[in-house]
Formats: C-alpha cells, structure tokens, sequence
C-alpha cells in the first residue's frame, strides 16, 4: 500500500512546491535573540521569532531553570493528577492568575494544548460557541473537538457578532471566543464591544492571549488591561512560548469553577506529562522581572511605533496594527518567499508568509519586533526592505 502512498504524497509536495507554497526550514545554532547565527555561518538580524520582550535568552531566567534543574531535577515523568505536580508548578498557576486578575489557572504543555482541551469538558450539543473567523488554529481544532453548535462571525466584525448571538439564543450557554490579537494580521479584538454584546446577548467570553500578552496594555497584561476588562472574562488561554521567555507550556486562567472542570475533564491535562520543572521555574521568574519593571513593555512599545513609522514613511504597505506584529503586505505567494530568501542575503532573518496559513492572494513578510532590537538593527532591517523590494 505505501507504494501507492508514497507515489501520491510525492506529487502533491511538487504541486506545493510548484505553486511556491514550500516551507522550508533554516537551522539556528545560537540562542534565540535579536541576533542569531545560522549553520550556514551566517550572522543574521532576527525579525521573525515571536520574543516580544527578549527574554528568550535572558540570563536570569537561564540561571532559575538551571537551578531548578539541581533542586527539581529534569522532567516529571507523569500527568499532574497521578504524581506530576510539584511546587513549582502551583506557584506558577498562582503567578499567571495574580498576572491577569483572575481567579485560578491550568498549565498545559502548549497552547495549542489549552485550547484543544478548553471546549469539550465545558459545552455539549444544546451550547454555543461563536468564533470569530481569523481565530488560530489551535481554537478551531478545539471547537472540533466540541459537540456545541458553532457560529462564526467576520474578523472584529461587532454587527456580524450581534447577528451571531442573535441565532445562538436557541442554545443553552454561548460562549464568544476570539485572539486578543491577530497573529497574521497583528490588530487587536475589540474586547470592550465584544463584552458589551456578550453581556447584551447572555454569553461567556473567552480570548487567546498567546500575541498580546506582554506585549498590549499599559503593562503588558494583554487586551483584558487594555480595555479594563481584568476579572470579568471567563477564560483566558496563552502560552509561555512567546513574549513569557519563549519557551514551552501554555494555560488557560479564568473562573475558578472552570478551571476546576479542566482538571478533572481536559483531555491534553489529564493524558499529557507536567511542564518540566525548569520551564516553571523560569516563567516564575519571568513574572517577577516583568512586574517588578516596565522597561521591556515601553521598549517594545517604542521600538514598534518606530519601525511602523520608518515602514510607512518609505511607501510599505502595511496591515494597522496595535501589538509588535507588523505586516508587510506583498500579496503573491513566490513574491513573498523570493524577498524573504533575499532578505537573508541583507542579514535580515524574516519569513514569507502565504496559503494556507494567510487566505489566496494574501502573502506577506510578518516583521515581528521584539524589546531586545536596538534603534540601529532596525534601521537595518528598514533599510534592507528598501533595498530588496527597489530590485
């Protein structure tokens, strides 16, 4: 049989390839940061890596992971209702919950994990989730996984939302699920005039911090802050593998009652091995540096605002954003692939991004900046974009 298999999974990678579709893989041989070096030799700026605030490869929280490792020892070897849970990992779920105001918080070996297990230990077939069309895919394979009806709704749509809502009173519990922000295109959900309409229509709101934490909001607590929503939505899933040091493990934080029926029915909770001790370790330390100071949160800020106005300025389009994603806009597939492999000819490390992670006729360049870039590396990368896009 794998014979034929074989024959027919080789034609559909050339028809990939042929379409200009292909993702290749480059190989880093240093730690994650604002620069990096290639197996190639190469020493490049990285404009890619979702490390908001640069801490990635911070040494304080290299320092608690290895010190967890000699009091905490490797890996648990176990799910965390058998023999799975240690300190570590309770006051990392306190961390997390005091972070975001809420009430209780599960850890997950991924988001992709929270939001896979979020969904059918709390809704059945006479609920309702509503979700917005651009949400990632982690939450529309959980939504899968879910026997509640599904509605959906265009991306920060507010009146398509309503009519949503409107349908979904047949059902018993509706719960609104939407990204704090927008990994493709890096706008902000609307979370004042979602809740307006969740409290309007009788449903629960739920949002995906995994772009937006660290990064939106005064402080770097997500969208919940920026539209002084802290305690008052039900669930919130992120992860640890982006601006929270960017290592593995993600969460899902909220109502303690929800969080109590994820631990007892969450499927990737109660069938998946503990986060590794240093992991919990660093990301505990990682909260104490990111709320004793907010340096990081104003760089990032600062250094947003400036490449998007650099950007602006020399005739780029790009998507509006209000988080460190910035979308550079060129609309066809092998154009996109061709300036990003010419891009790294320039000593800038960024990704084409194209079908089927962004719709047909949507490809871009998402430059994602980071607190760790200096005002002299984005000038760089400013002026490499220049350079390439005027061939």
């Amino acid at each position: 049989m794998y014979n034929d298999f074989q024959t027919y999974l080789a034609e559909e990678l050339a028809k990939i390839e042929a379409a200009g579709l292909y993702k290749n893989e480059r190989i880093i041989v240093s730690p994650q940061s604002s620069d990096i070096k290639l197996n190639t030799g190469k020493e490049v700026l990285n404009f890619c890596a979702n490390n908001y605030l640069g801490l990635a490869d911070s040494s304080a929280l290299i320092q608690a992971a290895k010190d967890a490792m000699d009091s905490h020892g490797y890996g648990m070897s176990s799910v965390r209702f058998i023999c799975g849970t240690q300190d570590l990992h309770k006051q990392l779920e306190k961390a997390i919950a005091d972070y975001f105001g809420t009430e209780d918080t599960i850890l997950y070996a991924a988001c992709f994990d929270a939001n896979g297990g979020v969904f059918e230990p709390l809704l059945n077939e006479q609920d309702a989730i509503i979700s917005d069309a651009l949400n990632h895919a982690s939450i529309i394979d959980g939504v899968r996984l879910c026997k509640a009806q599904r509605y959906r709704y265009a991306n920060a749509d507010m009146e398509d939302l309503e009519n949503q809502l409107k349908k979904a009173q047949a059902q018993r519990f509706r719960l609104i699920v939407t990204d704090g922000v927008f990994s493709m295109d890096g706008n902000v959900a609307p979370m004042d005039k979602i809740y307006e309409l969740a409290q309007k229509y009788n449903a629960m709101v739920m949002v995906d911090e995994s772009h937006s934490a660290g990064v939106v909001g005064a402080t770097g607590r997500g969208v919940t802050e920026q539209y002084d929503l802290r305690g008052k939505i039900e669930i919130i899933t992120g992860t640890l593998g982006k601006a929270f040091g960017g290592a593995v493990g993600g969460f899902t934080t909220g109502k303690k009652e929800i969080i109590a029926m994820l631990r007892q029915r969450s499927r990737p909770y109660l069938f998946s091995n503990s986060i590794p001790p240093m992991v919990a370790a660093a990301a505990i330390k990682m909260f104490d540096v990111i709320t004793s100071s907010n340096e990081l949160q104003d760089r990032l800020h600062a250094n947003t605002d400036y490449f998007v106005s650099k950007m602006t300025e020399a005739g780029f389009d790009i998507k509006p954003t209000q988080s460190a994603i910035c979308a550079v806009m060129l609309y066809d597939a092998k154009l996109a692939q061709e300036v990003a492999a010419k891009l790294l000819d320039e000593g800038i490390y960024v990704t084409g991004f194209f079908y089927p992670v962004v719709p047909q006729g949507q490809a871009r360049i998402r430059v994602q900046v980071s607190a760790a870039h200096t005002r002299e590396q984005l000038d760089k990368c400013i002026a490499a974009f220049r350079k390439v896009l005027n061939k």
